[in-house]
């Protein structure tokens, strides 16, 4: 132990966390799987900044509704898909559990729930186009639901992968607590 004014002990500086990733298993999966959530958390903020973009465009009619189509419903609660991003990025620093855990649970009912929704919501619109190549809503020419069925598909994908690595994560974490224990 030192006093306040005095050294520091060489174990406590904070050095030896790069090496425990290296050296040891779990952590090094720990390393690994944060970094595989991060390249995710990105990925999930561009498509956040796509929807939030085309949202903003549309309702502050920054440009005509025929070259930027009006929100689908599903869009609105998506915008809350923010909040299990922000507790995912918070959580990663200092392996913090429960902000790990709520994100994981948020992301199922902010992220999950409303592109499950917005697949049905859309699923007339996209009938009519493929039955009959009719499109009411466009997107710089494209349909609006041939667009957002492709950010859709993205997203579930994204999604899917955060909370699977999530749990690996969290599964990595309660292993290096449980062998704390034992000692």
């Amino acid at each position: 132990m030192t006093s306040r004014g005095g050294s520091r002990a060489a174990a406590t500086d904070g050095n030896g966390v790069k090496y425990k990733e290296k050296a040891i298993p779990h952590y090094q999966m720990s390393a690994s799987l944060k970094s595989e959530i991060r390249k995710l958390n990105l990925v999930h903020l561009l498509i956040w900044l796509l929807v939030a973009a085309q949202m903003t465009v549309s309702h502050f009619n920054l440009v005509s509704h025929d070259t930027v189509a009006t929100p689908y419903q599903w869009e609105y609660p998506y915008l809350l898909s923010l909040l299990p991003l922000l507790l995912s990025s918070l959580s990663l620093p200092k392996n913090n559990i429960s902000y790990l855990v709520i994100s994981m649970i948020s992301s199922g009912l902010f992220s999950v729930a409303p592109l499950i929704y917005g697949g049905m919501e859309m699923f007339p619109v996209a009938q009519l186009l493929y039955r009959h190549g009719k499109a009411y809503r466009f997107i710089f020419g494209f349909s609006a639901v041939t667009v957002m069925y492709l950010v859709m598909v993205i997203a579930v994908q994204v999604h899917a992968w955060q909370i699977y690595y999530s749990k690996k994560l969290l599964d990595s974490w309660f292993n290096a607590t449980q062998e704390k224990k034992k000692k």
